[in-house]
């Protein structure tokens, strides 16, 4: 008798911003967890969340005086805490270009990733948006730039074009934020699984696997 071993869905949601470093980090290392536990059906809902709801759409500075501003420290501490950041995101697989990021406001990003959704798309949408700001140097708050992002996993332009200039998702947005606050999320990556659990931070592949196991037996 062959005996199939059966699969179980584990609902997985995610908050993240897609201007944090730790936030395609902790994507990539859960992803490389769930390649180890076939037996686990996963549905991943990404969710809003912004570092910095106030960052301006355009910039004059780069991501070291950025940072430095926001955490009171000078550019050699901020370049020296990216330097750290590339080593950790080449661990995971990624290769992040610091000197090119281009800060910038988040919250259409995050429109964009709603409207996905309506695609069966999400995840494409942000792994996009994740590898331009990260990797590519694009200005991610630009939306030419968000709608050719757009156009690259098979979403019109135009419809990106009318959500951002409507503002469709932003009731969206903020209703992921709000929740978040209500959960106590104090920084992202935030993982609630089968709304009980939850796991906070770049969490290790290795602490994913052990948390999933537990969890999917207890199901």
């Amino acid at each position: 008798m062959i005996t199939i071993k059966e699969t179980k869905l584990m609902k997985i949601e995610i908050w993240s911003d897609v201007v944090c470093p730790f936030c395609y980090i902790g994507k990539r290392h859960l992803e490389k967890a769930l390649e180890q536990l076939p037996e686990i059906d996963a549905e991943i809902t990404w969710k809003s969340f912004e570092l910095d709801p106030n960052a301006p759409v355009n910039s004059e500075l780069d991501i070291y005086d950025t940072l430095a501003k926001k955490y009171g420290h000078d550019r050699e501490w901020a370049k020296q805490m990216n330097a750290d950041m590339v080593q950790m995101a080449e661990k995971a697989g990624l290769k992040y270009d610091m000197d090119s990021v281009q800060p910038t406001n988040s919250f259409d990003a995050h429109q964009l990733i709603h409207l996905a959704k309506e695609f069966d798309k999400q995840d494409e949408m942000k792994e996009a948006l994740l590898k331009a700001y990260f990797t590519e140097g694009k200005h991610i708050g630009d939306p030419e730039v968000l709608t050719d992002i757009a156009k690259t996993i098979g979403i019109d332009s135009e419809k990106a074009l009318q959500t951002i200039e409507n503002n469709t998702y932003s009731n969206k947005v903020m209703e992921d934020v709000e929740q978040a606050h209500r959960l106590g999320v104090q920084g992202v990556p935030f993982f609630y699984i089968d709304e009980k659990y939850g796991l906070s931070g770049a969490q290790p592949v290795e602490a994913f696997v052990e948390a999933f196991t537990k969890i999917n037996a207890e199901k």
